[in-house]
């Protein structure tokens, strides 16, 4: 078995038993939970009606009694629904097995459905028959003579009394009315203790640091109420239209299947196909064809995409906190530890863990692995996708990024020159072999060409140009000859001038990827930019440009160092140093023989 890091045994084997006391203990941790995050709920009501002057007990109890009065309403129409839909049973089923019988008729005795049902219908008679007639065939002519007729026996009970009635109509209610109970009681004294159970909290888990830990009980607070209340709302929503829908169909006891598709709807993916099968075989029974039918799924087919992609995403902002494969991990989990009360409950009780987790360190695995923030950062990502040779996953990396505002400069100065200091980070330790460098020169060449040749900034950034960018193009006008982009030692350096010629090239400069003896023998360039990602000593930098001014001198030389950071004092620097630049915006402004302005530096 793997372990997280930072989980060590012993903290596994706490969670080991935390999850068994979970299970064991689910007859009374059950209400509990329910009661919890009912409170969260119930607290805004409160807390209006104590704005209206109320005093906080009568506030309370107004707020459970009208909780009590509307579940009770709804219990009454569930009741007298479910009566009136058990009495027109009978005629449904014969309705349906008509139906059934003419959808027969249509396909043929030789038909697509026809065909398998004789098959199976045969092949049961086949294996029914020597059985049925064993007993037949082996009875002699003397035994079935000596054989006595049976004597029927009636039993008859005594008819029930009145307190054996009353038990029989009562027993069936006791479990959910004793939980109902248990969770009103649960809810009063959580509401009426609020502040009290917070502070207990606080002290146990740890006085010592107020402030982290009143941050958490108001982050969980904030996230499960907006959740919850969230929820409650769209799902009554849904419910509302799927019942009037219905009604206006022609589906009996619309408003039963609107209730029972609003409280599904709490179950995760699944929830509202659910809560559709149902209405769909009642609209089958009831319908003189299949119009009704057709009529139903087209009601949920459109509401519940709409409700899904459209309303829920700008109702809830950003994301409550958890990610899809979270939802449904917590869903199974909390399934098999508490039932069907654990699935409905399984998104908010798996919230509120994440958002503790963020607070704890020795939760932090929790939020990782259940979280919805990236477990990654973006340069991080683009490197792991450089190491596994993956162009495909680094372009649609780049492609997002873009989509979401950037342009393909910011890309390159803020997110793949950061891979590649990663990447040269390992290379110093020698964790990078040959294979894995040229994967990430593999991925690098095809993710610039990718951009080069696809990406078109005008429509795909929402934000337009900065000041500072549109001066750096003003300042690269002009230029008669190629500049000469140069790699520099090692094969890090050649992913390096292939970002750096391209971002040249967005900016107006006529840039080639060449090496520095072919742009000294053909003298082709204005000028030579020689690239770095890999960290360089300073004796061996002027060496390289001593050696190039000699072969070249009408050249100048601009050196980009992305490994770097820049430190140089503009006022005070020499020529040389003010022509060696730390960043894309940096070399584009050396080479228009300007320094660049503060603005546009900070990409």
């Amino acid at each position: 078995m793997i372990i997280p890091t930072g989980l060590g045994f012993n903290k596994f084997i706490v969670i080991a038993i935390v999850i068994a006391i979970l299970y064991f203990s689910r007859e009374i941790l059950v209400p509990i939970a329910l009661a919890g995050l009912l409170s969260f709920v119930l607290a805004a009501f409160v807390k209006i009606l104590q704005r209206w002057h109320f005093p906080r007990r009568l506030a309370v109890i107004l707020t459970v009694l009208g909780a009590l009065a509307l579940t009770m309403c709804l219990t009454m129409m569930v009741m007298v629904q479910v009566n009136q839909l058990a009495k027109d049973l009978p005629g449904y089923q014969v309705r349906l097995s008509e139906k059934i019988h003419d959808l027969r008729d249509i396909v043929g005795p030789s038909g697509l459905l026809n065909a398998p049902f004789s098959f199976l219908k045969n092949l049961g008679k086949e294996l029914e028959t020597p059985d049925a007639l064993q007993p037949a065939a082996s009875a002699s002519p003397l035994s079935r003579s000596e054989s006595a007729k049976p004597i029927p026996v009636e039993v008859h009970q005594p008819a029930p009394g009145a307190p054996e009635t009353l038990f029989a109509l009562v027993q069936p209610l006791l479990s959910p009315l004793t939980m109902t109970l248990v969770v009103l009681i649960f809810v009063m004294f959580f509401l009426f203790q609020r502040e009290d159970l917070r502070d207990r909290f606080i002290r146990v888990a740890g006085s010592g640091d107020i402030e982290r830990t009143t941050l958490a009980l108001d982050d969980a607070a904030r996230r499960l109420a907006r959740l919850l209340a969230t929820q409650l709302i769209l799902n009554a929503v849904f419910g509302l239209i799927i019942g009037v829908g219905l009604a206006l169909i022609g589906v009996p006891s619309a408003s039963l299947w609107g209730l029972f598709a609003m409280v599904l709807r709490f179950v995760p993916y699944i929830g509202a196909p659910l809560s559709a099968v149902l209405p769909l075989t009642l609209a089958a029974a009831v319908g003189p064809d299949w119009t009704m039918v057709l009529w139903t799924a087209a009601l949920f087919v459109i509401v519940e995409p709409l409700m899904a992609q459209i309303i829920e995403p700008f109702a809830y902002g950003h994301s409550a906190g958890l990610s899809p494969v979270a939802i449904v991990i917590s869903a199974a989990f909390w399934t098999w530890l508490w039932g069907p009360i654990g699935l409905l409950l399984s998104t908010p009780l798996t919230l509120c863990l994440v958002v503790l987790a963020r607070h704890v360190d020795q939760l932090e695995f929790i939020d990782v692995m259940l979280g919805d923030q990236p477990a990654l950062t973006p340069q991080q990502a683009a490197y792991q996708r450089m190491l596994t040779g993956d162009p495909i996953e680094a372009i649609e990396q780049a492609r997002a990024f873009i989509k979401e505002g950037g342009n393909v400069l910011d890309y390159y100065e803020e997110i793949l020159t950061g891979a590649l200091k990663l990447a040269q980070a390992d290379a110093e330790q020698s964790r990078l072999d040959d294979v894995r460098l040229e994967n990430i020169f593999q991925t690098v060449s095809e993710l610039v060409e990718d951009l080069a040749e696809n990406s078109n900034e005008a429509s795909g950034a929402k934000a337009k140009k900065s000041s500072g960018e549109r001066k750096l193009v003003s300042l690269a006008k002009g230029f008669g000859k190629p500049v000469v982009c140069v790699p520099g030692l090692g094969r890090l350096d050649d992913c390096a001038v292939l970002v750096v010629a391209d971002a040249l090239r967005r900016e107006g400069i006529n840039a080639r990827v060449t090496g520095a003896q072919t742009a000294i023998e053909k003298d082709e360039g204005s000028s030579i930019c020689l690239c770095y990602v890999e960290n360089v000593s300073k004796a061996r930098l002027d060496y390289a440009v001593r050696k190039l001014s000699k072969k070249s001198p009408a050249t100048r030389i601009v050196v980009c160092l992305l490994s770097e950071t820049d430190s140089t004092d503009a006022s005070s620097a020499s020529q040389s140093e003010r022509d060696r630049s730390h960043s894309l915006r940096g070399t584009i402004a050396a080479l228009a023989n300007r320094k660049i302005c503060p603005s546009a530096d900070t990409g």
